[in-house]
């Protein structure tokens, strides 16, 4: 079969849509954020923070111009997972006990994995169509933008905050949460008020791991 004029030009017209453009400048964010990450803690702080801002924007951007594409949805999913990951790594090494951060990249990995292999299997459009799922949480997470926003925010800057309070290589993360929680200031309130989205993001991927895994079970 005789391949349309202009496919080939079609094809690579995707990856010069303006979001996938924006993912590539998170990833050159994130590159540059982390090799500064131990040399200059307020770079990459801001480096890492603007990569997750861009994030929202490439979404945003891909809805006004009418740029969604599958190739988009993957490299900003895989940008995602990485930067966290990451960071989740970095402070594995600055705080005790590190397998803290390593227990919870590995929750965040699977549930994201799970809900994505389930999502094609089933033939949805996307893994945050929800919609036959019975649980009001689950439910209220992904049909609710700005709630999610939140949570997935609130990840972020507390661990940005963890990473910023670490002074060196054997902190005890109970301890930095309390002493920093007693405090009467504004990082005590961010800590706070990220703590919060933080569980109930835990919450969520646990509740993603248990109902994907179950029903990939059933599935099969």
């Amino acid at each position: 079969m005789a391949k349309k004029p202009g496919s080939r030009l079609s094809k690579l017209s995707v990856y010069l849509y303006i979001p996938n453009i924006i993912g590539y400048i998170r990833i050159l964010l994130n590159c540059t954020a982390f090799y500064l990450c131990f040399t200059n803690k307020i770079l990459f702080s801001i480096l890492y923070f603007f990569s997750f801002v861009c994030d929202a924007v490439d979404g945003w951007a891909a809805r006004k111009f009418n740029q969604v594409s599958t190739f988009g949805a993957v490299l900003d999913m895989v940008t995602d997972r990485i930067s966290t990951a990451c960071l989740l790594v970095v402070l594995s090494q600055v705080y005790r006990p590190g397998l803290i951060f390593l227990s919870l990249l590995a929750l965040d990995i699977a549930s994201h994995w799970l809900q994505m292999y389930s999502t094609f299997l089933l033939g949805k459009a996307s893994h945050k169509d929800v919609k036959d799922s019975t649980n009001w949480l689950f439910k209220a997470y992904y049909g609710n933008r700005i709630f999610m926003a939140y949570c997935c925010v609130s990840c972020e800057v507390l661990y940005l905050i963890l990473f910023y309070l670490a002074e060196n290589q054997t902190e005890k993360l109970v301890d930095v949460l309390k002493i920093n929680l007693k405090r009467i200031s504004i990082l005590s309130f961010l800590i706070a008020t990220s703590l919060f989205g933080w569980a109930i993001k835990q919450v969520i991927n646990i509740i993603q791991v248990c109902a994907q895994f179950t029903w990939l079970i059933y599935f099969k």
